[in-house]
């Protein structure tokens, strides 16, 4: 089975030999090939519609795994029990979804050693999240496919938070753009802050013409600067380190 570099990569960072749970697993893909290629011993496909469900029933089914992967429909983690799982893969949602999830999920929050997150939207938001609730991000990649930049997050349980119990000086910049990203500087980052840069001064532009006759409009407009001073000032310590 072919799969996305995004997938790819989520497979990579599953840390656990035992059970993985896949949240919002749509047509399977995930837990069959931690199974296939025996990163796991078992797994859990899980989604809240029948029909992506149905369908990983068949991809399943197809590729002989039945006694292996178990399918299970579930409204995000309500339906798994503390113990089932020790890695939970939430990816392919926006932020906002994956932190109810992970909120509606409490209960779990004690037995899961891992969870690999993949939100398609807000994630600075996702990262402040789960920073004040003392979950630890220990490594984070981006991948661009499809015309789009995706981010994964390695996350870990909150029993083994050493965090500092306030953000440093460089909270905003870690919240937006990741620490383990601003460390390790790959290229597919570097190129993501010069199109950000370019979408940001275009925002700018058009909120600009509207600032004089919408209060919204300024506001977002005072964000959008705020942003983008944050954007090029990365960008700025990136070309003097090097």
């Amino acid at each position: 089975m072919k799969l996305s570099d995004r997938l790819e990569t989520v497979l990579s960072f599953v840390a656990c030999e035992g059970t993985a749970a896949d949240i919002g697993t749509d047509h399977g893909y995930v837990p069959i090939e931690l199974v296939r290629r025996k990163l796991v011993k078992r797994a859990l496909a899980m989604d809240v519609q029948k029909g992506p469900l149905s369908r990983a029933e068949k991809n399943v089914k197809a590729a002989g795994l039945e006694e292996k992967i178990e399918t299970r429909l579930s409204d995000g983690l309500n339906k798994l029990r503390p113990g089932e799982a020790e890695t939970v893969i939430i990816a392919g949602m926006g932020g906002e979804l994956l932190i109810h999830i992970l909120e509606q999920g409490e209960r779990m929050w004690e037995s899961v050693n891992q969870w690999v997150c993949s939100p398609h939207s807000e994630i600075p938001k996702v990262r402040r999240w789960l920073w004040e609730h003392k979950f630890p991000i220990v490594r984070e990649s981006m991948v661009y496919e499809e015309e789009k930049y995706y981010t994964i997050l390695d996350v870990r349980n909150p029993k083994t938070w050493d965090g500092p119990a306030f953000p440093g000086e460089d909270f905003r910049k870690q919240f937006r753009y990741g620490e383990f990203l601003l460390k390790e500087r790959a290229p597919v980052f570097i190129r993501y802050l010069e199109e950000e840069e370019g979408k940001l001064l275009a925002l700018s532009e058009t909120l600009r013409a509207q600032a004089d006759t919408s209060m919204r409009a300024a506001k977002r407009l005072k964000e959008t600067k705020e942003i983008l001073l944050l954007n090029r000032e990365v960008q700025n310590e990136m070309q003097r380190d090097h």
